[in-house]
């Protein structure tokens, strides 16, 4: 497997919150003649702001080469709702599996500050697509 590529990484920066993705194809946990590719993503969710804020909840919007949308949403990020201090920054890897061999996501993260503002965080829509696939 390939390290995740910097060239198709993607990022957002709301409220000085950055949220961060790096996608890549997973071969080992893919099917293509059965119709099943995999994919992961890194995500890097930096505080550059002056206040603490916690990541409640997360809304992806998953859209397949076929156009077929699937929505997402749930607690936290891997089982966990991570508090970022000023400065701090909380990654984690997840992955996504698409019956077609290239689609995108993007979404939000629901923040909430130590005052109790609550704001969503931009997730930049990024690609998955499978080595070879042309656009």
């Amino acid at each position: 497997m390939n390290d995740l590529s910097e060239s198709n990484s993607c990022e957002a920066l709301t409220r000085g919150i950055r949220v961060r993705v790096q996608p890549q194809f997973d071969p080992s946990r893919s099917e293509p003649p059965a119709g099943q590719w995999f994919f992961l993503y890194k995500v890097t969710i930096e505080n550059l702001g002056e206040e603490t804020v916690q990541l409640l909840t997360r809304h992806w919007v998953i859209t397949d080469g076929n156009g077929h949308v699937e929505e997402v949403r749930g607690p936290g990020v891997v089982g966990e709702q991570p508090i970022l201090a000023p400065g701090e920054a909380f990654q984690y890897t997840s992955g996504c599996p698409l019956p077609t061999e290239v689609g995108k996501m993007e979404g939000t993260y629901q923040m909430i500050t130590k005052s109790g503002e609550a704001f969503d965080a931009t997730i930049a829509p990024f690609t998955l697509a499978a080595p070879g696939f042309v656009h």
